[in-house]
């Protein structure tokens, strides 16, 4: 397995990318994501592990689970984007939000975490990885299942958003829909517009 350095930083600023987002929007606001993304942000509230060790075994876990069915190269890259996400997380984490005020506005935080999340998840995907292990997992749920990859995101993303109930107003939830269904579109036109071989 070669790993192309360009791909390979391509993967590392769009994981840095969507640990901002993450930690300075979607940890402070009360507005969260599906998926691993958003139950990182779940045993952070109710046991205090911090996403960049629990987003780094989730994803290992849904890696380690799709790797003969997406290849080395995908496992690969993907590697690069789950260690790059957890290194940038920790080192945000030292430091305080730079939008607290967010958590009064919802739908500026749902629509700049939908950014920083399309873009993030996005431009990774785009190079052959992953930032996180959703779509690892989905891809294998597919195959086992037969239903529509879509379909598997959906119904990943909804899940952690029923069980962030717990914690975040129902309202809130709402915000988290909206984040959800905007990042998702932002990562397919990332997909699409100017495609090129990095």
């Amino acid at each position: 397995m070669k790993l192309k350095p360009t791909s390979c930083a391509v993967a590392l600023f769009s994981s840095a990318f969507l640990a901002f987002g993450l930690y300075h929007v979607h940890s402070f606001s009360g507005v969260t994501e599906g998926g691993v993304l958003g139950m990182t942000l779940l045993l952070e509230h109710w046991l205090h592990i911090s996403p960049a060790v629990s987003g780094f075994v989730m994803n290992a876990v849904c890696y380690a689970a799709g790797w003969r069915l997406l290849g080395r190269a995908f496992i690969g890259y993907s590697a690069v984007a789950a260690a790059g996400f957890s290194l940038a997380y920790k080192i945000f984490e030292q430091f305080p939000p730079l939008w607290p005020g967010l958590a009064e506005l919802p739908l500026a935080a749902s629509v700049l975490g939908a950014v920083f999340v399309g873009v993030g998840a996005g431009l990774c995907v785009r190079v052959g990885g992953a930032t996180g292990g959703d779509d690892a997992l989905a891809m294998c749920l597919a195959r086992m299942t037969g239903w529509d990859i879509q379909w598997i995101y959906l119904l990943s993303d909804f899940s952690v958003l029923a069980l962030s109930v717990s914690y975040i107003p129902l309202e809130r939830i709402g915000w988290s829909v909206l984040t959800v269904v905007l990042s998702g579109q932002i990562i397919g036109v990332i997909q699409k517009v100017g495609r090129k071989d990095f």
